[in-house]
């Protein structure tokens, strides 16, 4: 690419080919892993944005450009002092806290990690290919899951395996996650699309205002419990954040070295 060239959009939507009821969304720094800067955050949102407002759609593919779905936040940016969305209303991405009226439907190729799982968890619905993994490794970097991860991933599979999960930052790989009730379907290789588009189908299929009365209905049984959940997510954030550890992961991933961690 030469400088007089612009830069591609980080983020994409269009009407899906196969219905134009559909909307699809695609995260667009595969270079990067498709990992949030405060840059894309704000693009993602405005993608939201438009589809919620978008009278002609009816639900949304969310997927990622390139050999994975997302990577989460981009620890360069942290490193910088960038917070994609985390110090605000809607949370990471300026996404896995806002209030949406329609459908979201996660394809996951490659992996969703960090911010990206996180993403998934706060999409309605979610497929994976077969070789696609999940993993919340923030402890590794010093921080915690502060984009719903260590809120969300304990109300949706057993809290064994959620702490497991949480405390090592471990990946589970994608048929696992279906036994855990964490996708609505795996997919062989190069049928993602497919799957997802399977699964859109059949809810445009059904009465629009009947799919976002149930949605709604569904958001508020989830989130009732999340008030005090969220409040002790910021807390420990917080205090992660204003330490050491916090930068210190951050530059030991972008250096490729061991973490020398203080606990301070």
């Amino acid at each position: 690419m030469t400088s007089s060239e612009p830069s591609p959009a980080l983020v994409v939507s269009s009407a899906s080919e196969r219905d134009p009821r559909i909307c699809v969304i695609t995260l667009n720094r595969p270079e990067r892993r498709n990992a949030f800067d405060n840059e894309m955050a704000d693009a993602f949102a405005d993608a939201v944005d438009a589809f919620e407002n978008d009278s002609q759609f009816r639900v949304a593919i969310l997927r990622g450009n390139g050999p994975i779905f997302c990577s989460g936040m981009d620890l360069g940016a942290f490193a910088k002092g960038e917070r994609p969305g985390l110090d605000s209303a809607n949370g990471f991405a300026h996404f896995v806290r806002r209030p949406r009226r329609k459908p979201m439907i996660a394809a996951v190729q490659g992996g969703a990690h960090a911010g990206g799982f996180e993403i998934v968890l706060a999409c309605d619905l979610a497929v994976a290919e077969a070789s696609a993994k999940f993993s919340l490794p923030e402890v590794k970097r010093g921080i915690i899951a502060a984009g719903g991860g260590a809120v969300r991933l304990p109300q949706r599979i057993p809290a064994v395996i959620a702490r497991e999960m949480l405390f090592t930052g471990n990946a589970i790989e994608a048929e696992r996650a279906y036994e855990l009730g964490l996708l609505n379907a795996v997919a062989d290789a190069g049928k993602l699309e497919d799957a997802a588009y399977n699964l859109a189908a059949q809810i445009v299929g059904n009465a629009p205002l009947a799919v976002l009365a149930s949605k709604q209905v569904a958001d508020d049984a989830l989130t009732a419990g999340e008030a005090v959940a969220w409040h002790t997510n910021r807390r420990g954030w917080d205090t992660v954040l204003a330490s050491n550890d916090a930068l210190e992961g951050a530059l030991a991933f972008k250096e490729r070295r061991l973490p020398d961690w203080t606990g301070s």
